[in-house]
């Protein structure tokens, strides 16, 4: 099975090597990997030790930061090294000040499992939540070096429970230790046979509990939002702005908008704005004057989303509408916001438990959307009492971040 899973990890990357040429983003994933070796031998020297962090995209690296943060300031002595999977999370998180090297993770060949490791030389690495690679997983093992897995979600659809899993298994099993987010994947974990697992929590928590206490101010949502209700509809695809365009073009006066695509596409913005009866503004084109006179911001750039959410009275998180993942519903809760999302989340057990407690609400269609967005626009009350439920739900699952630094001894 070792040598199946080789020759398609080559057969993988040689179908790269062309299809880059056809996209921008596999582009970046090809080019990329190229600098690897060159960033870290320009940053580390062979003497130097690490924390090794590999992360898929933006959301494994959110959950990771808490657990890298804590290690930096345990162990001030050690480098930090950052890998990413992803184009969609090193491209945003490349010049992060955690890290003291971010690079793409070069493909999960024998040979660049034992390069890679030689160059970073880690002391312990950490994989973040669905990260399990077995050529750097057997490395690491074969020279004694620990690693775990931070934040992890286990469901029975999953190749470790399959009677075809057994490499997968066998990689998983390389872990010193298991954290994971819920006592589901734990049992599912007991099941084949895994004891070193914990259940510590998601380290999301962690992260944006912290946000409430950073400075949220941004003079633009100031001028924007003025006394106005604020409906803030974060990450959205196309699926999703199809859903909330008639709420938005029907919406009271004193009710405004802002979008944050996940995908900042000039072609997509002027579609959902060609749809727009609202009078809307885009964040690269602002003015003071024509953010007062706006019901609508198209937010067209990166890294502000967490802080806008501070000043929204309900949020839409999207991703859920279609096939691409619900994005980060914990980012609007920690500031006591109800949330909203799309049909599509079953494998996002926060959002279930979420929804169990009365602080979620997932729509299918328009007119479901407009129904609730409706609902907690008109009554005061109702939001309240929503967004109260989503602040407590995160303040009683912090945690997580301390239950594994202090099992970790470098």
């Amino acid at each position: 099975m070792t040598n199946v899973y080789n020759l398609l990890i080559y057969t993988a990357d040689l179908h790269l090597q062309v299809a880059q040429f056809f996209s921008k983003k596999l582009r970046l994933f090809v080019q990329g990997r190229k600098k690897t070796f060159s960033i870290i031998s320009e940053t580390l020297t062979c003497e130097e030790c690490t924390i090794w962090f590999h992360c898929a995209s933006l959301g494994e690296y959110e959950q990771g930061v808490p657990v890298m943060e804590a290690l930096k300031k345990k162990y001030p002595d050690y480098k930090l090294v950052v890998s990413f999977f992803s184009p969609s999370g090193y491209e945003v998180k490349k010049n992060n000040k955690l890290a003291d090297v971010t690079v793409y993770l070069p493909m999960d060949t024998k040979s660049n499992a034992r390069k890679f490791i030689k160059a970073i030389n880690p002391v312990y690495a950490f994989f973040v939540k669905y990260e399990v690679w077995p050529n750097y997983l057997f490395e690491l093992e074969k020279q004694q070096i620990p690693a775990a897995l931070v934040s992890g979600v286990f469901r029975e659809d999953q190749a470790y429970f399959k009677i075809y899993g057994g490499l997968m298994r066998k990689a998983l099993k390389t872990f010193d230790h298991l954290y994971v987010q819920n006592i589901a994947s734990e049992i599912l974990l007991k099941s084949i046979d895994f004891k070193d697992i914990t259940v510590s929590g998601d380290t999301r928590f962690d992260r944006v509990s912290h946000q409430i206490e950073m400075n949220n101010d941004l003079s633009f949502m100031e001028t924007f939002k003025q006394d106005r209700l604020c409906i803030v509809c974060g990450s959205t695809w196309p699926e999703d702005d199809a859903i909330l365009i008639a709420y938005i073009n029907q919406s009271p006066i004193n009710v405004t908008f802002v979008i944050a695509p996940h995908k900042i596409d000039n072609s997509n913005i002027k579609a959902l704005l060609d749809k727009i009866k609202k009078p809307a503004v885009r964040y690269s084109q602002m003015t003071d004057e024509s953010l007062a006179q706006a019901a609508l911001l198209i937010v067209d750039t990166v890294g502000l989303l967490t802080k806008i959410y501070s000043y929204a009275d309900i949020a839409y998180v999207g991703g859920g509408m279609g096939t691409d993942g619900l994005h980060n519903i914990l980012e609007p809760a920690t500031f006591g916001v109800p949330v909203v999302i799309g049909k599509n989340f079953d494998r996002f057990p926060e959002a279930e438990r979420l929804q169990s407690l009365a602080g979620l609400f997932s729509v299918s269609s328009s007119e479901e959307c407009t129904t609730i967005m409706t609902k907690l626009a008109d009554d005061r009350h109702f939001r309240s009492k929503t967004g109260m439920i989503c602040e407590h739900w995160i303040n009683s699952n912090t945690g997580a971040t301390n239950t594994i630094v202090s099992r970790i001894v470098l």
